[in-house]
């Protein structure tokens, strides 16, 4: 059993959930929002987890990396946001040991150790709602972007058994994701092709269609659309890849911002919510 340094307060040994992200706007991150409540609610919910592990869109390398810090720095990988943004720090912990096992336990695709490489905003804009604290150790995995979808989702797979060690895994990134059609200012509608290729996506995850997802998504102009470069769209195959078939699917936030770009959030494996005298329905 990998065994993390934490400073966090005890925690989990039990099968933890896995996680997608639709990130968006770094703003979410010191935004007080429908979505960022979502993800605060979120947090409270989940069984308390030994350790995080992020595959975050603004990651991308050649090769398979994963953190080996212990105290990863906060990442502002981004311009043109307010001051307010840039002194956000996220001081969480990381775990060495994590990132050994995980280095040494797979060998299919191979994972190599990084000492360079942070938090960066699709983890910790994130995290920042869910776990304010930072008092979880969290590591980052990076997206190979070389490979295609079905590399990922191998690669999530291979990641499954830390699930059973506390370990919550964490795909950030945006199921549709077009910057070049986002509206930036005011309010707007959702472009059709953006509600086409999200509703697309959804039925596929509700039928386990994960085939589909790996080799179908960019048939239509609606989905190359929406996919116009994969980084935000691998991340989206290492919950996939770490899920079992029996794991309950539930949405934790559905929308489209700015026009092109679903904030969709879901989990796989959360346990149902337990109806008793003193709970709102």
């Amino acid at each position: 059993m990998i065994n993390p340094e934490t400073q966090s307060s005890p925690s989990t040994t039990s099968r933890m959930p896995v996680l997608f992200i639709g990130h968006g706007n770094p703003m979410h991150a010191i935004d007080d929002n429908p979505f960022t409540q979502a993800l605060a609610r979120l947090g409270r919910e989940l069984p308390r987890p030994r350790a995080i592990l992020c595959a975050s869109a603004h990651w991308m390398t050649e090769g398979s990396w994963v953190t080996r810090v212990e105290r990863p720095r906060t990442i502002h990988d981004f311009y043109g946001f307010p001051q307010a943004l840039f002194q956000v720090e996220y001081p969480a912990p990381g775990s060495p040991s994590i990132a050994d096992a995980i280095c040494e336990r797979i060998e299919d695709p191979n994972v190599y150790p990084d000492e360079n490489w942070g938090l960066d905003h699709g983890a910790w804009a994130v995290l920042r709602h869910m776990y304010p604290e930072a008092d979880i150790p969290v590591l980052q995995v990076s997206i190979y972007m070389e490979q295609p979808a079905e590399y990922h989702f191998k690669l999530g797979q291979q990641l499954r058994r830390l699930r059973d060690e506390g370990i919550l895994i964490v795909g950030s990134g945006n199921i549709v994701h077009n910057l070049r059609q986002a509206v930036l200012r005011g309010e707007v509608q959702p472009y059709d092709w953006a509600i086409e290729f999200d509703e697309w996506v959804k039925t596929r995850l509700e039928n386990r269609d994960y085939a589909a997802l790996q080799h179908d998504a960019r048939q239509t102009e609606a989905g190359r659309l929406s996919i116009p470069t994969p980084d935000h769209w691998y991340p989206l195959f290492y919950p996939l890849g770490a899920a079992d078939e029996n794991d309950t699917l539930r949405y934790e936030y559905e929308g489209i911002d700015n026009g092109s770009i679903s904030m969709r959030c879901f989990t796989l494996g959360m346990q149902p919510k337990v109806i008793g005298p003193d709970t709102c329905t």
